[in-house]
């Protein structure tokens, strides 16, 4: 049976629908002439050559430090601000202000407001079914090992055919509620819609990072103490939603600028136009292609679906095609040097999507200075750094792997917390003295370096490149000078502040009383500290990721700075961590949607209302299925649990809330103790922007204004448990990308180049699902051959590549500690 669709986008010889004349829930169409005129060609319409030459310096200043602008666009800037020459501002005005002056945006975004209500019946409907579907699902499944999320680009195409099949079958008839007119259905399905329901499951389907903590605390083989669905609710509802209100407060610096474009959303965006425009493109502009964007996604994720069945079931051995290990398996050194697993990747090949994405996102979607820098950091601050630690024997390493995230003890096995603490999981010093200190890999070493580095270098970064601007964006409110996008946004009613205050207000309420009405072992002051180190991140850290894609974290630094201040209270550090690395997390996500709504001229209340709604909603569903899952599963979380729901992310908490809560960063970075100078990290952080200022000062031309301290140093926060592997290879193919086809083949790059990178995403995602149900969960047998057994009987996979090893009953490191 064929379904003949509607097409979304109504047709000059299409019927009128008999609902036209209807008030959408909220308005999101403009008047006739304002509709007409964003139609219209950036480059005919009129152009006020005195509002024009106010703007040029206010944007002169704005991009001066600019990356993500060719040189040529900011001499073009600068000329016109000092010459004030009337066709170079018009010109200048035409690139800046009637359009976005990115070709990344204007590869990924229309510079138009789509026709279409956002805030419908069916919108609300859809937005809500699948948010409790997909987040009650995500968090059951996250209690599995190996887990499984369903990501958001899931229900964004899912709920599409959905979609126009509610507005094919479902009546017309229009309700009249206490003097609102409404309908269920509204005519064909918009591309606001599908938008809206976006934004509901971005910020809501993934699992609440709270519930990690709670798992910690609930788990019979962790704490075992069950405080209750009042404190869980309080918990989770609070940290969740401080971050709406931080990025709703501060959207001002991180929305409304055209230089914070948001890469992560190019895809969604792409997605968005590909599925409800169909049209062929020109061959004249696409370097001769004229596949529409909808069939070459389509290609695209049937090959990524049908490529994932190899790497990720057939021949294993291709995720990490370390071939130098497998010839000489038993060589510490070349499975050192070449590894994939705990090595160093120097010859980094994999033929594996997830090895590309897994940790930094998509590659083709950051800018080729993202790439840059990420790779400038990983050779000179990790690669080159571990072989000097590691070959020098500082810190102990030639006792140890090279790369890895497990903790060792002094016979060169995993550490064991148990052999340290008491009965009632508190620190016990004799035991502690009898037993070992904790050793790291040097790649480990570094990791909480270069996260200490990458926090001070976002905070001098942010005030030396973007201090004025911050300042300026802060007086002006929203009367900055706009791109296309903010005046078409313009004729929307904002979001008021309040709101959002209202937000935070409540949220902080909340928390307060979680700490406060509860044995949480948090002190206010310490919760009051865990947000304000949130909230002074938000700023630097979104305008980060909203330029080069890269995410910066408080996840290493936020327990080490717990474990300092409030020493012995493992769930209080615990608490600690959560509220301040999830609300710089939600802030993050939140705030990138924030923009998707904006470049898809969604209403700002109907985001807010949607955010706020879908996130509350969301809590309750995952606390809910936490709790079922706790009370139905026999032998939940632990170890020998027969279908593997081992809470494999509670364990983590519990285990980070041990070494930084009982143990505590005083015994493994005071003073003292064995990485004391990993403290050095904190001022290399807050100097490195320093000295790349100057150097751009010096050569503002040069390619030097493209380095980036923040990400240069920040990149490396995955590592590990990410290998150099994933860091190589999505530098090498962001760049391949985003460097040489961009300028090689500008026009297929500019229409088919984001809609690419959606179309390699969605195909591995419906790989892993279908290869996580089909063989995974039912425990299938995998081709057993040599491609998937031989190439895992290496020292790199089986963590034993270490230089010097200490004989039975031996010791390594110091004698005392």
């Amino acid at each position: 049976m064929t379904w003949n669709f509607r097409k979304p986008w109504a047709a000059g010889d299409e019927k009128s629908s008999p609902i036209d004349a209807i008030e959408p829930l909220s308005t999101s169409n403009s008047s006739s002439e304002a509709h007409h005129a964003e139609k219209k060609n950036p480059a005919e319409r009129e152009i006020d050559i005195t509002s024009a030459a106010e703007d040029i310096p206010k944007l002169a200043k704005s991009h001066r430090w600019d990356p993500n602008l060719p040189q040529d666009k900011i001499d073009a800037l600068h000329d016109a601000s000092a010459t004030g020459d009337v066709e170079a501002i018009k010109e200048v005005e035409t690139a800046f202000v009637e359009d976005s002056p990115y070709e990344e945006v204007r590869a990924a975004v229309r510079p138009t407001d789509p026709e279409g209500p956002a805030n419908t019946a069916r919108a609300w409907v859809l937005g809500m079914v699948f948010v409790t579907v997909c987040s009650g699902l995500n968090m059951f499944l996250s209690m599995r090992q190996p887990a499984i999320t369903f990501p958001a680009v899931v229900v964004q195409l899912i709920v599409y055919p959905i979609g126009c099949f509610w507005a094919k079958v479902v009546p017309t008839r229009v309700f009249n509620t206490f003097g609102v007119k409404w309908t269920f259905n509204t005519g064909p399905f918009t591309i606001k819609e599908h938008a809206v329901i976006t934004i509901m499951a971005n910020v809501s389907i993934s699992y609440a990072y709270a519930t990690d903590a709670l798992l910690a605390l609930a788990g019979k083989p962790f704490y075992n103490l069950n405080m209750g669905w009042g404190f869980q609710l309080m918990f989770t509802l609070s940290s969740q939603i401080i971050g709406i209100a931080l990025s709703g407060m501060f959207r001002r610096f991180l929305v409304w600028p055209s230089a914070m474009m948001w890469p992560g959303q190019f895809s969604n965006t792409s997605l968005f136009y590909a599925l409800h425009d169909k049209t062929k493109s020109d061959p004249s502009k696409a370097n001769g292609w004229n596949i529409s964007r909808y069939r070459l996604f389509c290609y695209i994720t049937i090959g990524s679906f049908a490529w994932y069945w190899v790497p990720g079931v057939l021949w294993q051995g291709l995720s990490v095609f370390a071939f130098i290990t497998w010839i000489r398996p038993n060589n510490v050194v070349l499975n050192q040097l070449f590894g994939g697993f705990t090595g160093l990747s120097l010859i980094p090949i994999t033929f594996d999507w997830t090895y590309v994405s897994g940790y930094l996102l998509d590659p083709l979607l950051a800018p080729a200075h993202a790439h840059f820098n990420t790779l400038v950091g990983l050779i000179v601050f990790v690669i080159l750094s571990s072989i000097g630690i590691s070959y020098t024997g500082s810190l102990y390493a030639d006792y140890l792997p090279i790369n890895t995230s497990s903790l060792f003890d002094n016979t060169q096995n995993y550490y064991n917390v148990s052999k340290i603490l008491t009965p009632q999981f508190t620190f016990d010093l004799e035991k502690y003295k009898n037993y070992s200190p904790m050793f790291l890999a040097p790649t480990f070493a570094l990791n909480y370096g270069l996260s200490f580095a990458a926090l001070t270098a976002a905070i001098v970064h942010t005030i030396i490149f973007n201090g004025s601007e911050i300042w300026y964006r802060f007086k002006t409110s929203r009367n900055q000078e706009p791109d296309i996008h903010m005046k078409l946004m313009k004729k929307y009613k904002e979001c008021p502040d309040w709101w959002y205050g209202i937000c935070l207000v409540l949220s902080l309420a909340l928390g307060l009383a979680t700490c406060l009405g509860y044995s949480s072992q948090l002190p206010w002051w310490a919760f009051f500290v865990s947000n304000i180190i949130a909230a002074v991140f938000v700023i630097p850290l979104c305008m980060i990721m909203a330029t080069t894609n890269i995410q910066l974290s408080l996840n290493v630094i936020s327990p080490f700075l717990a474990g300092f201040m409030i020493p012995g209270k493992p769930i209080g550090v615990m608490m600690f961590k959560v509220f301040s690395t999830i609300t710089l997390g939600q802030a993050q996500t939140y705030t990138g949607d924030l923009k998707m709504a904006h470049y898809m001229k969604i209403p700002p209340r109907t985001v807010f209302s949607c955010q706020v709604v879908a996130s509350i909603w969301a809590c309750f569903v995952q606390i809910a299925v936490m709790n079922w899952a706790l009370g139905a599963i026999d032998g939940v979380c632990t170890t020998t649990q027969s279908s593997h729901y081992t809470c494999p992310n509670g364990k983590t908490f519990f285990s980070s809330s041990i070494v930084w809560g009982v143990i505590g960063p005083e015994r493994i970075f005071g003073k003292d103790a064995i990485y004391t100078a990993i403290q050095y990290y904190w001022l290399l952080g807050a100097l490195l922007p320093v000295l790349f200022y100057v150097l751009m000062r010096s050569f503002p031309r040069s390619p030097v204004r493209l380095l980036n301290a923040p990400v240069m140093l920040g990149a490396m926060s995955w590592l590990p448990p990410a290998t150099p592997l994933s860091f190589s290879t999505w530098a090498i193919v962001g760049l391949t990308f985003n460097y040489y086809i961009r300028r090689r083949f500008p026009g297929w790059w500019h229409n088919y180049n984001y809609i690419t990178a959606a179309g390699l995403d969605t195909g591995l995602v419906i790989s892993t699902i279908i290869i996580f149900f089909a063989i995974t969960l039912s425990e299938a047998t995998i081709p057993h051959w040599w491609g998937n057994v031989g190439v895992y009987d290496t020292m790199d996979y089986m963590v034993t590549a270490v230089r010097k090893t200490v004989a039975d009953g031996e010791t390594f490191g110091p004698a005392t500690w």
